[in-house]
Formats: C-alpha cells, sequence, structure tokens
C-alpha cells in the first residue's frame, strides 16, 4: 500500500490507547477461535462417503430404541462386513458429578474399533464373565480402578430387577488403551454386556440405541447408508445412518446446542468490541483533524484520505485479530491433549480461520466508516480554524 507508514504511524499515535484496544481485540478473537473451533469439532461429518463405519440410529431422536432384530437385516444389506449395537446406559459412580460415558454392547462391539486394544486374556476374562465390565485406561486412572474391582454404577435412566432400584453392579475384567492419541477419548467410557443388560433392565427388553456397521468398501459408504435407511422406511422405527462424528454431534446437541451458545456469547463479544473500537477510532480521528485538513491541502484527495482512515480500522482489527488467532493455534493442541481426546480438536480448522479473518476486515471497515467519512467531507478552512 502507497501510504501504508502513514497509516501505520497514525493507529500507534497515541500507544497506549491503541494496544489497550489491540489487546480487547486479541481477547475477542482468541475467545472466537476456540468457541469456533469446538463448534466445527461437533458439527462436521455430515456427508458419509468414504467413511468405513457408520451408525445407525432412529430418525426421531437417539433415545427413540431400535428392534434388536434389524440388526440381521443390516447384516445382510450388500456392503456390510460387520455389525454391533449397544444401549446408552449414563452411569454415575458415587457422585452425580461422576458422569461415566457408559454403553451396553454386542459381544462383537470391540471388533469394530481397531484403534482400542485390549490384551487377550483380559478379552476372554469379560467374554466368560456376566457382569464383566472393561474401561479405558485414562478412566481406570481417573478412578483408582483396577482390574478385579467390583465397581457400583448408579444409572440414571435404567433400574436394575436384581437390586430393586438404579444401582449395577459391575466386575472390572479389563483396561484398554487407544492406540493413537487422537482417539484418547475412547479411553474414558465403560462397556459391558448387553445380555446382561437386556436380562436385568426392568424398562423392557429386545431394544437398541444405535447400531454400528461396518462397510466393506468405503467408496460405497453412501449406497449402503441409503439401503440401510430404505429397510425401515414407512416403519414406526425408521432409521437415520450418519458418521460416527455426525453422531457424536448429534449426541452433544441433546445436552447443548453448541452452535447457539457460540452464535450468543460471539454476537455479545463482537458488539462489545464493535461499541470499543469504533469509540477508538472516532477519538483518534477528531484529534487529527487539522493533520487531515493539511493532508487535504497538500494535495491528498478526499477519497484518499477517505481510504486512509478505512484501512487504519482494518489494519487494527487485522493486528490484533491475527495475534489472537495465533493464539488459538497454539492453544487448541493442548486443550484436546487436557479434554483426554473427548474434545476432537486436531488444529484450527480452515473455515474458522476464513470466517475470522472476514469479521476482522468487516468490523474494521464499519468502526472505520463513520470516522472516515467525516474526515472525506472535512472543510479545510474550518478544521484549520478550529471550527
Amino acid at each position: 500500500m502507497k501510504y501504508f507508514h502513514l497509516v501505520w504511524s497514525a493507529l500507534f499515535r497515541r500507544k497506549t490507547r491503541t494496544i489497550l484496544t489491540l489487546v480487547s481485540i486479541v481477547a475477542a478473537f482468541l475467545l472466537f477461535g476456540l468457541l469456533d473451533s469446538v463448534r466445527v469439532a461437533f458439527t462436521a461429518g455430515n456427508n458419509v462417503a468414504g467413511a468405513g463405519r457408520l451408525v445407525v440410529t432412529s430418525r426421531m431422536s437417539m433415545q427413540q430404541a431400535l428392534p434388536e432384530n434389524l440388526g440381521a437385516r443390516i447384516a445382510n444389506v450388500q456392503g456390510v462386513s460387520s455389525v454391533a449395537y449397544a444401549n446408552w446406559f449414563s452411569g454415575v459412580y458415587q457422585d452425580p458429578k461422576n458422569q461415566i460415558f457408559s454403553f451396553a454392547v454386542s459381544p462383537n462391539y470391540l471388533d469394530l474399533y481397531p484403534e482400542l486394544s485390549l490384551p487377550a486374556d483380559q478379552r476372554a476374562a469379560w467374554d466368560r464373565t456376566r457382569t464383566g465390565a472393561i474401561v479405558g485406561a485414562a478412566l481406570a486412572k481417573r478412578f483408582g480402578w483396577k482390574i478385579g474391582d467390583k465397581i457400583p454404577l448408579q444409572s440414571t435412566i435404567w433400574p436394575s430387577k436384581s437390586s430393586g432400584n438404579n444401582t449395577w453392579t459391575f466386575d472390572i475384567t479389563g483396561i484398554f488403551h487407544a492406540k493413537d492419541k487422537k482417539d484418547a477419548g475412547n479411553e474414558q467410557m465403560l462397556m459391558f454386556h448387553w445380555k446382561y443388560f437386556d436380562e436385568n433392565n426392568r424398562f423392557g427388553s429386545g431394544e437398541v440405541h444405535w447400531y454400528v456397521v461396518k462397510v466393506a468398501d468405503p467408496s460405497r459408504a453412501d449406497s449402503v447408508a441409503k439401503a440401510i435407511d430404505a429397510l425401515s422406511a414407512n416403519s414406526d422405527h425408521e432409521t437415520r445412518t450418519q458418521t460416527e462424528q455426525a453422531f457424536q454431534a448429534s449426541f452433544i446437541k441433546q445436552l447443548i446446542n453448541i452452535g447457539f451458545v457460540v452464535a450468543a456469547i460471539m454476537g455479545a463479544v463482537f458488539f462489545t468490541l464493535l461499541l470499543l473500537t469504533g469509540n477508538t477510532m472516532m477519538q483518534a480521528v477528531r484529534e487529527r483533524t487539522s493533520e487531515l485538513a493539511v493532508l487535504k491541502t497538500i494535495g491528498f484527495s478526499g477519497r484518499s484520505v477517505l481510504a486512509m482512515v478505512l484501512a487504519e480500522g482494518v489494519l487494527m482489527l487485522l493486528f490484533g485479530g491475527l495475534i489472537g488467532m495465533g493464539l488459538v493455534a497454539l492453544i487448541v493442541p493442548g486443550m484436546a491433549a487436557a479434554s483426554g481426546g473427548m474434545v476432537p480438536i486436531h488444529g484450527v480448522a480452515g473455515q474458522t480461520w476464513a470466517l475470522g479473518i472476514s469479521l476482522m476486515i468487516v468490523i474494521g471497515l464499519i468502526v472505520g466508516l463513520v470516522p472516515a467519512w467525516r474526515a472525506m467531507r472535512l472543510n479545510i478552512v474550518d478544521a484549520l480554524s478550529g471550527r
């Protein structure tokens, strides 16, 4: 830019004020980057094309159960290599704050997740123990569980026939590990036998919450998904087949609408930022009225002055915003690691960068528009005389 040095000098004319404003901009885009990265992580993955593993749930809601015999029909769909199923248990350990991601699963459920490692002897012990449960290494470490422990879980949904209340007792027969750090979130789970759950559950039997389907050829995942959903079309248990990531997003949405929360928080943050930076720009231009008049006197056109003031606003937003987004790129990996893999973020998405930069430019133009317009229409005589 031809007059970049002028814009830069004007921006830092009042260093303290500019730095304080930049800190606010950095904080705003740091918050934006973190929240939007979480939103993207939980809302991506709706396209099933190329997926090697699909999840089948009720079209109405994940909480709506599907018949167990649907699994055999799914297994017969061309392109399906294996099928497993599970029920959400919703377990609590000792204190209501200790929510456990616990599932009742079919005998072959673990076979569809080769990314999880369970020693053969522990797998054999689990298979032969009716009340057996396997837990992730992170979960076992969190509560100090070890193989052979007998643990009680309170279910917030399912009463037990044997106990007469919502207490279920399990024997830990195995501890599994994630082979890759990116799958570490799975180490927060507890799994036990679906048959034990089905026989001991007082609220009916023969129902499952979701099926996990392994696709023989991932390139045909889309056609396999459509064929699976066609099995129950126009029935009382219509299905929706989707990727695991989309399934996880649907699950999270039942707890909280991440998109709405992010939009509400960022709307408030950016509105405040708009007022703050707008006031800074108005004050900065007002202090330089005579200087702008001099620029016009020596030959700068009104449009040139307009462009320089607008550029000043955009530069201020870009400078602070890019620092904030850069900090997000440094923080996100640590945040994902601290969550034990439960927050599936592997970096700042391209769409988050694009949206962030677009917001910087738009907000910069908005806050600079009014003072730039006044500077363009500035009367040289009035400005130099102090009127």
